[in-house]
């Protein structure tokens, strides 16, 4: 099996600012860039995807038959700090995430582990369909995707998750193999 994890294009949204389960728009020409750079993508593949905008739109293009939305696949929820500047956030209560980057709960939203776990069960269920596969999700989910598919536990995927420098560009794939 041959799974494409797929970034959804630039949203629509200042810089420096946390956003996570924010349902945003996509900027303006990115949904095209990320389309001219993803026609070599197999079409024959099953297209699953986050319900946020930035990723349906995409997936919707995507995918010869209507895409399978995923709610498992959206980002990270950060509550009270979605759409807040990462400035405005204070000090203490970012150093409380980084002293326990798996179970603390940035602005009451989900912990890393919350997410891990509800990933790792969407990766489970897409082991069992044993085809191709084009994700379109986040860089969170990617992250987390990307450590089920190396067989850590979702405790662990969280770790390295939270651990990992993001690197991932708006509208980059990667491909796993099994």
């Amino acid at each position: 099996m041959r799974l494409i994890l797929l970034r959804h294009p630039r949203p629509q949204v200042a810089a420096g600012v946390c956003y996570g389960s924010t349902d945003l728009a996509i900027a303006p020409g990115e949904l095209e860039r990320v389309l001219a750079e993803s026609s070599g993508l197999p079409n024959q593949a099953t297209v699953y995807s986050s319900p946020l905008r930035r990723c349906a739109e995409l997936a919707t293009r995507l995918s010869r038959v209507a895409p399978r939305f995923d709610p498992r696949l959206v980002e990270m929820d950060f509550g009270s700090w979605e759409m807040r500047r990462w400035d405005d956030i204070a000090r203490t209560e970012i150093d409380a995430w980084a002293a326990d980057l798996v179970h603390y709960r940035p602005g009451g939203g989900d912990s890393v582990l919350r997410m891990a776990q509800r990933v790792a069960g969407f990766y489970a269920d897409l082991q069992r369909q044993q085809a191709d596969a084009i994700v379109v999700c986040h860089a969170g989910t990617i992250r987390l995707l990307a450590a089920c598919h190396a067989g850590l536990a979702p405790a662990d995927a969280a770790l390295q998750a939270a651990r990992t420098p993001h690197a991932i560009a708006y509208g980059a794939a990667l491909t796993l193999e099994s």
